[in-house]
């Protein structure tokens, strides 16, 4: 089955793809401090994960007050203020302005809606997030990244479109969470959990990374937990390998599938052998 959407990828330098990641990461950090600050707190963090949203080509946040959400769209590094029905009912172009300018609108946007702008000063994320000249008071540079980003949410979309189908089949036989984006890594992913509890359990999680220092690009991945035995494990498609220093997971880089001849299918046929073979390998592992 291949029935995911996907947007056409185009080749780009990976070093201009990993400072638009750079700009997007710390622009996204609005939208988890307003998470930390007006969403109850979860045990498991999950307030502060995020939705892939189409129609606004970037991130949303839960619901932070009668439907309120908060919105981060990735071509042009926008904060948008989303109304209950989903509208845009502000916009603030992140492009030449500085964290502070980002700050002032954001207060400016939610006093007017009855939150407290002094909460997203006083509330601290509970994680750090790689440092990089925006956090100084350099100025957003969105419109010299532009292309780049173009193709950061083109990445993010498919793999929205193509976790979630993986994410489907799988709810038909185990628990499986929606396809969220933690802002603290910037991936995008769903946990599938094969026995036990989600923390405690046996689990695979399936995602994907806009890229790290393990990969310096986009990649899926698929981490079987606990790490079974690497003799355990199948072989994959051609577009993945078996990461297995420091972490055990199949992972197919974005190099990989913009060489590929059919970029959707054969991450599809990646993803479905992937998840196949973590779930046998973790039926050896010791209860």
């Amino acid at each position: 089955m291949s029935g995911s959407h996907w947007r056409p990828l185009q080749k780009i330098d990976f070093g201009r793809l990993r400072e638009a990641r750079a700009h997007a990461h710390q622009a996204v950090q609005w939208l988890a401090r307003a998470a930390y600050a007006y969403i109850p707190n979860r045990p498991d963090h999950s307030q502060s994960n995020l939705g892939w949203d189409d129609a606004l080509d970037g991130f949303v946040t839960h619901p932070l007050k009668d439907g309120l959400r908060l919105g981060l769209r990735i071509p042009d590094l926008a904060l948008v203020c989303l109304d209950g029905q989903g509208k845009a009912a502000a916009t603030l172009a992140l492009d030449g302005r500085r964290e502070q300018d980002a700050r002032a609108w954001l207060g400016e946007q939610l006093s007017a809606r009855g939150l407290e702008a002094r909460l997203l000063d006083t509330t601290k994320l509970p994680y750090e997030i790689p440092t990089h000249a925006l956090a100084s008071g350099a100025a957003y540079d969105a419109a010299g990244q532009a292309p780049a980003l173009r193709e950061l949410a083109a990445w993010f979309a498919n793999a929205n479109s193509a976790i979630d189908r993986v994410r489907a089949a799988a709810a038909r036989e185990f628990k499986a969470s929606p396809v969220r984006c933690w802002p603290h890594h910037f991936d995008l992913a769903t946990l599938i959990v094969v026995a036990g509890e989600a923390e405690s359990g046996r689990s695979v999680g399936v995602g994907l990374s806009p890229g790290d220092p393990s990969y310096d690009e986009p990649y899926f991945y698929i981490t079987p937990w606990p790490y079974p035995d690497q003799a355990k494990l199948a072989d994959l498609p051609g577009l993945g390998h078996w990461h297995t220093e420091g972490y055990t997971a199949a992972v197919a880089r974005a190099e990989r599938i913009l060489g590929a001849r059919n970029p959707r299918s054969e991450t599809d046929a990646f993803l479905d052998a992937a998840v196949a073979a973590s779930i046998k390998a973790l039926s050896s592992v010791p209860s």
